[in-house]
């Protein structure tokens, strides 16, 4: 009895060995699945049409800037690019503002003992035309993508200047001599721009874009800044 046990025994133990050695797999194997690929909000040989409005507000204080004018102004434009490869971009932007200008009315009387001055404001366009060159940094598998850029050309409505005028008034039979203002007509002049932003793709053919540039005009006292935001069309 003691012999036929101990045969029992050995034989489980030889047989445990044999299946802990050997593996066992499920009759469903596991695939490994590859990720979707992330979205592509930006394309290559993109073509871009944007229509944005701006704000503007000069480096002086208005008596003291010598083309806007203005402490500040507000306005709408539309700029058009290509990119290459996404990254790099050329194109042309235009825009327009509304500037209530300041000019001072100086009047006088060296006879009388008069001087007068005062301040008419006058609502004058102002424009720009610019070529631009765009560098952007789109961010994988996101919506966002940052940009610089940089143009140049010409703006135009603004740059009046005051003139003393001496001249002689006659009341009643009697000449007196006296200084009175006028104001030039508007100039055009070189402008250089650069800024930088981000725009946001809400569809890979429709974004918002939100940048800051700022603009040197002819001259030490010209310069002002823009601010623009609006909506990017993708073809």
């Amino acid at each position: 009895m003691g012999k036929l046990m101990s045969a029992l025994l050995g034989i489980a133990a030889i047989n445990s060995v044999a299946f802990a050695g050997s593996e066992t797999y499920s009759g469903k194997e596991i695939k490994q699945v590859a990720p979707p690929p992330c979205p592509q909000w930006y394309a290559d040989n993109e073509f871009n049409v944007s229509l944005w409005g701006t704000y503007v507000f000069t480096g002086n204080n208005w008596e003291n800037d010598r083309y806007i004018e203005a402490d500040h102004a507000w306005g709408g434009g539309i700029d058009v690019k290509y990119f290459f490869h996404r990254y790099f971009g050329v194109g042309i932007e235009g825009w327009v503002v509304d500037a209530r200008q300041g000019h001072e009315d100086v009047f006088i009387d060296f006879s009388e003992g008069i001087f007068e001055r005062s301040v008419q404001r006058e609502n004058n366009a102002i424009g720009a035309v610019l070529g631009t060159l765009t560098l952007r940094y789109p961010i994988s598998c996101t919506r966002f993508a940052p940009y610089v850029f940089a143009g140049g050309g010409g703006v135009f409505g603004g740059g009046q200047r005051t003139h003393f005028v001496l001249g002689t008034d006659v009341e009643e039979g009697e000449p007196h001599d006296v200084v009175t203002t006028q104001q030039t007509g508007s100039t055009s002049e070189g402008i250089g721009q650069f800024g930088g932003g981000i725009e946001v793709r809400i569809t890979p053919h429709i974004g918002w874009v939100s940048d800051f540039s700022w603009n040197v005009v002819n001259g030490p006292n010209n310069n002002f800044g823009m601010v623009r935001t609006g909506v990017n069309f993708a073809f």
